[in-house]
């Protein structure tokens, strides 16, 4: 069963620590950010070190997290940008991950800068191993739906371009989860899964107020179902950014992350 765990759900946990408790858990896949990597490293560990501690608990890396301000960067900066999103490229693929979260603007959303950028982006990825995915996020001003990223892929015309689907952004974007059949399978590189309360207001909820599965008020069997008619057989990753789950035992969340994970991809 395809269930990947995203660190950002018991994020004050050091890596290599998150890494054994995914693995001891059950999952097959963990997510991993690279502030996080570049804090385990700081801390004197080795990309070998991060690299032998997903091996032993029989880990995949399905994603990496995240390239940022790449979409609107002035071209004076982008220069800069470019270079930072090549490093984090470089540790994707040196952990073996197929993709990297290619995140979007938090303002106005330029789509014919931006799919250039992203193109860009996908070609520099295809000489490393690793294919940046586009992501869009419900509380952004612009670019916060399905159909947003889906332009810029489509706009992009390059044959490895992805998105990221997460049935959070989705609602607190405003977007309809049927716009999941507008996808191709192909189309989709990993999805979140998680759940949302109904307070407070949709246009209010940020990160924070994610909930695991099943603990809000998402149609989440309707998620999973478009997911299955478009033919996806990918990851189903727990996203949480629960400042509760972060205070809990961090063995005793990914556990019953995945219980909540099994029971809607079961």
């Amino acid at each position: 069963m395809p269930c990947c765990f995203n660190t950002s759900t018991i994020r004050p946990v050091p890596l290599l620590d998150k890494i054994r408790i995914v693995g001891e858990a059950g999952y097959g896949a963990i997510e991993l950010w690279h502030d996080e990597l570049d804090a385990c490293l700081a801390g004197g560990a080795a990309m070998a070190d991060v690299r032998n501690a997903l091996s032993d608990q029989g880990l995949i890396v399905p994603t990496t997290i995240y390239l940022a301000d790449w979409f609107d960067a002035p071209p004076e900066e982008y220069p800069v940008v470019l270079e930072e999103c090549k490093r984090r490229m470089a540790q994707a693929a040196e952990l073996g991950a197929p993709y990297v979260i290619a995140s979007p603007p938090a303002g106005e959303a330029d789509h014919d800068l931006g799919s250039a950028r992203y193109r860009e982006l996908l070609e520099i990825g295809a000489t490393m191993g690793v294919k940046p995915s586009m992501e869009f996020l419900g509380f952004v001003d612009q670019f916060n739906t399905i159909e947003d990223a889906l332009d810029v892929v489509e706009r992009c015309g390059h044959p490895d371009a992805t998105i990221i689907l997460d049935p959070y952004h989705v609602f607190r974007g405003g977007g309809e989860m049927e716009s999941i059949l507008k996808l191709k399978p192909e189309q989709v590189a990993i999805s979140h899964f998680n759940d949302a309360p109904a307070t407070p207001p949709r246009e209010e909820q940020h990160d924070h107020n994610r909930v695991m599965p099943g603990e809000g008020h998402l149609d989440l069997a309707r998620y999973c179902a478009l997911l299955r008619e478009i033919g996806y057989e990918g990851w189903l990753s727990l996203e949480l950014f629960n400042e509760t789950h972060w205070a809990e035992d961090p063995a005793e969340v990914a556990r019953i992350g995945l219980e909540k994970l099994q029971q809607w991809w079961g």
